[in-house]
């Protein structure tokens, strides 16, 4: 497949291995590729969780010739696409070409390059430029950055090849780093931080170009669309602690990320328990205490174009 290199400055499709990392900022403002290093290490560290996701969607979608992972940001999905289907092209498209050069980087280096093309462009519109219909496509928490949802889902249903798979990764539960009381400051941290996201991540929708609210109800989302949905099914990913430097150095970048995005909104009391939480000499900060743990939960939802 030919290689499309687009300006884009505006970023709607993209990376979406989290939710919680992408959604910073105006749409207009958010720098993907600064984002490429935290987005990277965090896939890296959830690869577990994907692995069991698509050995999960193996079971449905046998020799798939072209799969797509529609929103790849850096690659790391893509890469464990290709190792999970030996067979198949795997086309990574997303809107940001530095993220896409990391993808292309990290097929190289797994040896599938033969078989790895990329598609720099914003979603839904860009998949019109593929050269056939998928077999296969995957999309991690990139339709929540698309206006119309609704829309979106059609025109990636009509990418499919009849009897095609799209998978769907939305929702789940709020990643957990920390025990509700972690003696310092007012009990609930984390759950404060969440309602916060929360807040910001309905802007973030609201601020979208041409942004329609829809109910959340997936299966019904994608039965409008015209498939049919055939499961849904929700991954965890359990990194008990005590945890490895570079699961503790994610946890760290994470809650640095949030201090820094949700500012003025951010409780004083509760700014400076993150304050201390991420000073690398403190005791109770989480490069040093012993309790930090990483514990996520993604759901995926199932859905086949009929023949």
């Amino acid at each position: 497949m030919a290689h499309h290199h687009h300006e884009h400055h505006e970023r709607t499709g993209d990376v979406k291995d989290v939710k919680d990392v992408k959604d910073v900022g105006d749409v207009g403002d958010i720098d993907w590729a600064a984002l490429a290093p935290l987005l990277q290490a965090q896939a890296e560290l959830y690869t577990p969780l994907y692995t069991r996701a698509l050995s999960w969607l193996a079971k449905e979608v046998t020799e798939p010739g072209l799969i797509v992972d529609a929103g790849s940001g850096p690659g790391v999905v893509a890469g464990l696409l290709a190792e999970t289907f030996p067979g198949a092209r795997i086309v990574a498209v997303d809107g940001s070409e530095p993220l896409l050069e990391r993808a292309r980087r990290r097929a190289a280096r797994l040896g599938v390059a033969d078989r790895f093309g990329t598609l720099t462009g914003e979603l839904p519109g860009v998949l019109d430029e593929l050269d056939y219909p998928a077999d296969l496509l995957w999309a991690s928490r990139s339709l929540h950055h698309l206006g119309d949802q609704r829309a979106a889902l059609a025109a990636f249903g009509a990418r499919l090849a009849p009897g095609g798979t799209l998978a769907l990764l939305e929702g789940g539960l709020p990643t957990r780093f920390l025990p509700r009381d972690i003696g310092l400051g007012r009990p609930g941290l984390q759950a404060r931080l969440d309602a916060l996201e929360e807040d910001r991540f309905t802007r973030m929708r609201e601020e979208l170009p041409g942004f329609v609210a829809a109910v959340e109800d997936w299966p019904a989302l994608l039965t409008a669309a015209g498939l049919r949905h055939t499961g849904t099914r929700t991954f965890l990913l359990d990194l008990p602690a005590p945890l490895p430097d570079r699961a503790r150095a994610y946890v760290a970048d994470d809650l640095a990320r949030r201090r820094d995005l949700f500012g003025d909104d951010l409780d004083p009391d509760d700014r400076a328990t993150l304050d201390r939480l991420l000073d690398p000499d403190d005791p109770r900060g989480v490069h040093r205490r012993p309790d930090v743990f990483v514990l996520a939960a993604r759901t995926v939802y199932r859905a086949v174009r009929p023949h």
